[in-house]
């Protein structure tokens, strides 16, 4: 057997009242989480690590290993953010220069290694779906060690991190904006809820009941997970409900939500199209609208779908997680986090190859706009093949040009669909929170345009910000209940 090697190395901790040795898990069984925030397979596995957690809550340890994909994820500070957005309670290193990593000869996101009660490594498993054979191993690990009375129950050395807000955002996502209706919608994404208001900020509606749940009704009675992109037509709100894997549509002047699209239970891999309530979703993150066509960025399957005519399904994207250019089904994308739609083309902000993607809707032909991989990223405006980004997640089209939330380098750019040249228009590129002519945000991930204000949803920073694009100055949107 193969001692656990320590966690000495960490670069600070969170969840935990000091830093944690091996000596302090004697008599414990652990499960290690090597993880990092931006992939969405990490995320998934988050409520299967939880239910063991209170299955085990006396026996089991659950440590994530934080081990950074980009730069912005290195900084401990960041990381606990990520902690509060995702509702991680367990103890988690930092381990941003992979030392931990490599120690344990890990490969891949998300990747749990089982350590049993006396330290030593029992087995890896790497990727999503694998809760059935982890619990039952838990449960022979729990089970040996009872049997040799080496089983230490109890662990007091927890200390969830307190989180402290004033605002009454809570880390929200997306934002819609229309000028028409004078009408803002916000996806107030950790308090499961949508917000509606007019442009000022003055809130009429709240749907949600402001508990995570999946039920449909009215507004106050309705209930989401963790709610993302936003689209409109006329008086109905199509919502990415992406913690439930649904779609669901808010009538607006009947002021009540249905699902429309989805089962409530993550697709697998390789899922094809059916009828819309007979068909599982994967963390739809945001959505587009046109006339009858409802087209959805599945982070979750590195796919864009399209609901229409009773049946949803695949529209473009094969599933595997890459950066190819081509025909609709032989192209890959790589967790698309963000939709719009200008003319023919869909334009993707193409999160984990740090990208900016577009689609014909007409042919299904897709081509990367500025962006090289999945580990080529960076802050560099410019043109073409010398852009770097870093972890877009949102995108918006007005004035002829795109604008991005480049959210891990806290900017907002604007990107020449024609010249493939982008240059920052918004913030500094590290995190803060400062209106003016030389703002500051942290992790942008929502954008909309209208008329000359550019809405931002500010998640980090519990916000929504409104740049006036003919002045060129930010300020923070007041809301008032």
């Amino acid at each position: 057997m193969i001692r656990a090697p320590g966690f000495e190395s960490g670069h600070g901790w969170l969840n935990v009242a000091r830093p944690l040795s091996l000596d302090d898990l004697k008599g414990k069984i652990v499960l290690l989480d090597f993880w990092t925030y931006c992939c969405i397979n990490c995320m998934h596995i988050l409520p299967d690590l939880e239910k063991l957690e209170r299955k085990y809550s006396r026996q089991l340890v659950v440590i994530g290993v934080h081990s950074a994909k980009y730069r912005n994820e290195r900084h401990l500070e960041n990381i606990r953010q990520a902690v509060f957005r995702l509702g991680i309670t367990h103890p988690v290193v930092n381990d941003s220069d992979f030392r931990i990593w490599r120690a344990y000869d890990v490969q891949a996101w998300p990747t749990l290694v089982l350590v049993d009660e006396r330290g030593y490594i029992l087995d890896q498993f790497s990727g999503e779906g694998h809760f059935e054979e982890i619990e039952e191993a838990i449960s022979g690990a729990i089970e040996t060690a009872r049997r040799r009375k080496t089983l230490v129950e109890g662990f007091s050395l927890l200390q969830p991190e307190v989180f402290s807000s004033n605002s009454p955002l809570l880390f929200p996502g997306k934002v819609l904006a229309d000028g028409v209706s004078n009408r803002l919608f916000i996806a107030d994404s950790n308090h499961h809820r949508v917000l509606i208001s007019d442009l000022a900020g003055g809130i009429s509606e709240v749907a949600g009941s402001g508990e995570p749940g999946r039920s449909d009704g009215a507004f106050e009675e309705a209930s989401f997970n963790q709610p993302q992109g936003l689209a409109l037509k006329g008086d109905f709100l199509f919502l990415a409900d992406t913690g439930n894997h649904l779609v669901r549509r808010l009538d607006l002047k009947e002021r009540r939500v249905e699902t429309i699209a989805g089962t409530g239970r993550q697709a697998n891999w390789g899922t094809s199209g059916g009828p819309n309530d007979e068909t599982p979703l994967n963390s739809p993150w945001d959505l587009v609208v046109l006339g009858e066509e409802l087209f959805i960025a599945q982070a979750g399957s590195h796919q864009i779908w399209k609901r229409a005519k009773g049946f949803v399904g695949p529209f473009a994207g094969s599933g595997r997680e890459d950066l190819i250019d081509g025909s609709r089904f032989s192209a890959a994308l790589a967790q698309p986090s963000g939709i719009c739609l200008e003319g023919p083309f869909l334009y993707l902000a193409d999160s984990e190859t740090s990208s900016i993607r577009k689609i014909d809707k007409n042919s299904g032909w897709v081509e990367t706009l500025v962006g090289e991989g999945l580990f080529t990223f960076g802050d560099k405006d410019g043109r073409g093949e010398e852009v770097r980004l870093q972890h877009p997640l949102g995108v918006a089209f007005g004035r002829g040009m795109l604008f991005i939330a480049d959210t891990y380098n806290h900017k907002v750019k604007i990107l020449d669909p024609i010249e493939r040249s982008v240059r920052t228009v918004f913030g500094k590129g590290t995190p803060g929170f400062e209106d003016g002519r030389n703002p500051s945000f942290y992790e942008p991930g929502g954008l909309s345009l209208a008329g000359d204000s550019l809405f931002i949803a500010d998640t980090n920073n519990h916000a929504i910000r409104v740049a006036d694009l003919s002045e060129g100055v930010v300020r923070t949107l007041e809301l008032k209940f």
